[in-house]
């Protein structure tokens, strides 16, 4: 804390918490369940002391990974307030720094203790975990979640009843909804349920009653209508598009064989497009748009991009042709084939904004082959932005100015900084002493987990948005907090995909 003392950290980092999501859902969830009395009082009593078993899981430290994994301290919310986490974490970008999206993915997964003030049943940040996750089409890991929570509460299941919608498990979800009596389903979701189960005659008689009971909108009934015996519509025209569609209408759509247009739809509905059954170009953009959410990992998507060969020209098929070239040259073991094809290949990332995921694939096989001239340094760029950086920097010489600021940093060294406001300020994060910052308050009042969710947010939008001072203040942060492979990688991220 000595290097953190000065007048420049009397100042705390006050992002603003105008601009970030209220508490509440996601819009795009199904109103699966339903508690229309829930809210009635029975009686006039007082409300008696809730008191929980010794064994009730506390929803705020349920997580996938152990501290021996992630590294973070178990009290890392420490004494944050609930709601300003909770908010901080639903206003986490979608798509941001792909260094941030992954420590803010790491952070939604941990096992830490919960907020000092946290209620012992749980609260909200739990949900605000999932919904960032769930956000940003990273559906498997949020449906571990929840497995380990137990989805019994009503938010919980709601969202678990999703997932496992756009997983492809319905039966699963549907008849756990019917084995659980304190899960009330609405009329549609029972419906889809009773259809999924075989009792098509119950289900019709619940769109009937659904929808005397005005509990189904005309919109609904039309769509449930086709759901139940689509041979009646044969002949007519199919269903407008609706922008706003739930996983359960998807699903509904889906098996009348109307499928939606993927563009504009959430992350999370993209989940179904990886499937073969969809196509391979509809496979191509899911998996180039959850890579860039970080919803999947590197390897899936490469493993998409590299199934088949592109019969077409264009777009994202010169993309896949310029991948798929490199990718035979690196097989064949070919020095002066892969000098040639690398550039065009790395161009194509960088239209698509999948540098890092390129990097994670290729950066140590590129540094296996014997490169030279640009190539080389090219390749070097490269294994800069993926997990063996360090690994670069201390085999390689740097060629030019570029390269020798980059090569620092990947050292953990001070780098000589230009003229560039944001070379300066990622300069000053890697100075011998480190500057004073602006978080030093909040680790003063054991807030360090809020720090990071506020330092993620500064890094996130990358150094084109955000001013030089943030970025120094939150790079010297994760440092100070020990995280210097976060910190280096944000920094290698900042610099190079950027020149």
């Amino acid at each position: 804390m000595a290097l953190l003392a000065g007048p420049a950290a009397a100042q705390q980092a006050d992002i603003d918490l105008s601009g970030l999501p209220e508490l509440g859902t996601p819009d795009w969830l199904s109103d699966a369940i339903t508690r229309p009395h829930a809210n009635v009082a029975s009686d006039a009593s007082v409300p008696e002391i809730t008191v929980l078993p010794l064994d009730t899981i506390q929803l705020d430290a349920v997580g996938l990974l152990p501290a021996t994994i992630t590294g973070l301290p178990r009290g890392l919310w420490g004494n944050s307030d609930i709601e300003t986490l909770a908010r901080l974490m639903r206003g986490q970008p979608v798509q941001g720094l792909p260094a941030m999206q992954a420590f803010t993915e790491v952070l939604a997964l941990a096992e830490l203790d919960p907020p000092r003030d946290a209620p012992p049943e749980g609260s909200d940040l739990f949900v605000a975990r999932l919904d960032m996750l769930l956000d940003r089409g990273a559906l498997d890991p949020a449906q571990a979640l929840m497995e380990r929570a137990g989805p019994t509460q009503p938010d919980l299941f709601r969202r678990w009843f999703d997932v496992s919608l756009l997983t492809d498990h319905s039966d699963r979800a549907c008849a756990t909804m019917n084995a659980n009596p304190d899960i009330a389903p609405t009329f549609p979701a029972r419906i889809f349920c009773l259809a999924r189960g075989g009792d098509w005659s119950a289900a019709a008689l619940s769109l009937g009653t659904g929808e005397a009971l005005g509990r189904i909108t005309e919109d609904e009934g039309d769509l449930i209508a086709r759901f139940l015996d689509p041979e009646l519509f044969e002949d007519e025209p199919p269903l407008p598009p609706d922008p706003t569609l739930t996983p359960l209408e998807f699903q509904m759509r889906m098996a009348i064989a109307q499928r939606p247009d993927m563009t504009g739809l959430p992350l999370a509905f993209l989940y179904a497009d990886l499937s073969p059954l969809a196509g391979w170009r509809a496979q191509l953009d899911a998996a180039e748009r959850l890579t860039r959410s970080g919803a999947i990992a590197p390897q899936e998507w490469i493993a998409i991009y590299t199934s088949q060969s592109p019969s077409a020209s264009g777009s994202i098929w010169d993309r896949v042709a310029a991948v798929q070239a490199l990718d035979a040259a690196l097989l064949a073991g070919d020095p002066v084939e892969t000098s040639r094809r690398l550039p065009p290949a790395w161009a194509a990332m960088q239209e698509a904004g999948l540098e890092v995921a390129f990097a994670d694939i290729y950066g140590e096989r590129l540094l296996r082959m014997p490169l030279v001239g640009e190539a080389g340094i090219l390749a070097r760029r490269v294994g800069l932005l993926s997990p063996i950086y360090e690994q670069v920097a201390q085999s390689a010489v740097a060629q030019d100015e570029t390269e020798r600021f980059a090569l620092a940093i990947a050292r953990g060294l001070p780098p000589e900084a230009t003229n560039s406001p944001l070379d300066r300020a990622i300069a000053a994060a890697f100075a011998r002493d480190l500057p004073p910052h602006r978080y030093s308050l909040f680790l003063e009042d054991d807030r360090l987990g809020e720090a990071l969710l506020r330092a993620a947010l500064v890094l996130a939008r990358g150094g084109t948005e955000s001013d030089v001072d943030d970025l120094t203040d939150a790079l010297a942060l994760f440092r100070v907090a020990g995280l210097e492979d976060v910190a280096r990688r944000t920094a290698l991220q900042l610099y190079l995909l950027r020149v």
